[in-house]
């Protein structure tokens, strides 16, 4: 059980799923007339180096790598419902990701961090307070915009795949049957979700970022940028120790959090989406065992 629990990954993606093993991924997706197409890919090698084996380096390295595969993913499942044949790959995707990263970095880092110096110059409150303050802001601007973008039909049924994911997953790591109707008696929430990965983000920085104290404004937003990678190394480890210690009750109370923010990015999935969910699973094992090393 325990290579259940720490290998296989996955993510809603426009109309599909995404799912992501030790060697290889696979998405699943509906196109226009309603069937299931189902895309195969070996994974890079940075997945098998000996870096992913480092703990805290691995972390940061294979975050960004599945930054960029779930673009692709999205890509690739745009393009099959669209009947197009546009590919985001190689600069472009990067140059994507790049940009996408330094507006959720400006949102929920600097402005944070903006908030907080202004608080100091203001109301003149003790340092300390201006960086729990800054914290907490950052806190309420996840919630509250995870919570708004949820309000998005598009983005709805992005979560109730997301749902359908998650209710594979458990489902496998459980040992029942891969069919919609077993399927779907499942939780909607896992601890391995990319969701409690953010929120055990933003929590460490309110930790650290309180603790750094009096810093000029220039050194208050750069140690934002600059500590980003290793807060999320700790993260990436915290969610890795957490998932395969779930034998332990406190170990599931330190996850109560993470578990509940996760309502706001899944739904109740149909079972056409546990369809997709199950066959992108499936094709992901498949091509693993395919694959030779």
């Amino acid at each position: 059980m325990e290579d259940r629990i720490i290998t296989y990954g996955g993510q809603a993606v426009i109309e599909g799923v995404l799912m992501r093993g030790q060697k290889a991924f696979a998405i699943a997706m509906r196109d226009p007339e309603g069937g299931i197409v189902v895309h195969q890919e070996e994974l890079a090698k940075v997945y098998r180096s000996r870096l992913t084996r480092i703990p805290f380096v691995r972390g940061i390295i294979l975050l960004w790598d599945a930054l960029g595969l779930g673009m692709r993913a999205l890509t690739i499942s745009a393009n099959t419902q669209t009947g197009e044949d546009e590919q985001l790959e190689g600069p472009a995707l990067y140059l994507t990701l790049a940009l996408s990263l330094t507006l959720g970095i400006g949102l929920f880092f600097l402005v944070p961090a903006g908030v907080g110096s202004l608080a100091e110059a203001w109301l003149g409150w003790n340092v300390w307070w201006n960086n729990l303050l800054e914290g907490l802001v950052r806190l309420l601007l996840l919630v509250a915009y995870i919570w708004g973008i949820g309000f998005m039909p598009d983005i709805r049924r992005v979560f109730a795949y997301h749902g359908a994911e998650h209710k594979t997953i458990n489902a496998y790591e459980a040992g029942a049957e891969l069919i919609p109707e077993a399927v779907e008696t499942f939780p909607l929430e896992h601890a391995r979700c990319g969701t409690a990965f953010l929120l055990t983000l933003v929590l460490l920085s309110i930790l650290v970022f309180t603790l750094l104290g009096p810093l000029p404004v220039f050194w208050r937003l750069a140690s934002r940028v600059l500590l980003l990678p290793v807060l999320a190394g700790v993260a990436v480890e915290y969610i890795r120790w957490t998932a395969n210690h779930l034998d332990s009750a406190f170990v599931r109370w330190m996850i109560k959090p993470n578990l509940a923010l996760q309502s706001l990015t899944t739904r109740e999935p149909d079972r056409a989406m546990l369809e997709v969910a199950i066959r992108s699973f499936e094709s992901m094992r498949q091509a693993e065992a395919e694959i030779v090393t």
